[in-house]
């Protein structure tokens, strides 16, 4: 029977893996906005370059409105990129968060039933989440990169 002591410590070895879990649900947070701010920039510039294909029927088309429909396109091209990258970083951090609720059921079972040889798994599945973090924050800061790239693109062109 376990005393109240063993208790508290399986307790508190499961709150590491928790705290993880937080961490990347706050990242998954941020990241699942940006997914929804990138994709609908997308929709945004769809929309106006189909209304700016119409046009090109029409005989009064100019250079300036070709130049921004280049640009419309150019846009969307960095954006599916760009909204690519945010995939990966969710499933990433979803990934990670499999793996830490997994690395606490581990460490609440290797208790429960004396069963040691869980230790290394349970070493695997929290380094492997945490892997799994490093890969989300890494193409999470390559997309904020690509973002400013795509806002400097369109200021140059805008000037």
């Amino acid at each position: 029977m376990l005393n109240i002591n063993s208790i508290v410590e399986i307790i508190q070895l499961m709150l590491a893996p928790g705290i993880m879990i937080s961490a990347c649900g706050l990242l998954l947070l941020g990241m699942n906005n940006k997914y929804s701010l990138v994709v609908n920039r997308i929709r945004l510039l769809n929309e106006e370059r189909r209304k700016a294909v119409q046009k090109t029927d029409d005989n009064d088309f100019k250079y300036h409105e070709n130049l921004r429909l280049e640009s419309v396109s150019m846009q969307i091209t960095k954006l599916v990129f760009r909204v690519k990258l945010v995939r990966n970083a969710v499933l990433f951090y979803t990934v990670a968060v499999a793996l830490f609720v997994l690395t606490s059921i581990s460490i609440g079972l290797s208790f429960l039933f004396d069963l040691t040889k869980l230790n290394s798994l349970i070493t695997i599945l929290f380094l492997l989440g945490m892997l799994c973090v490093l890969c989300g924050v890494i193409y999470a800061s390559y997309e904020t990169y690509k973002g400013y790239e795509i806002v400097n693109f369109e200021v140059k062109i805008d000037e």
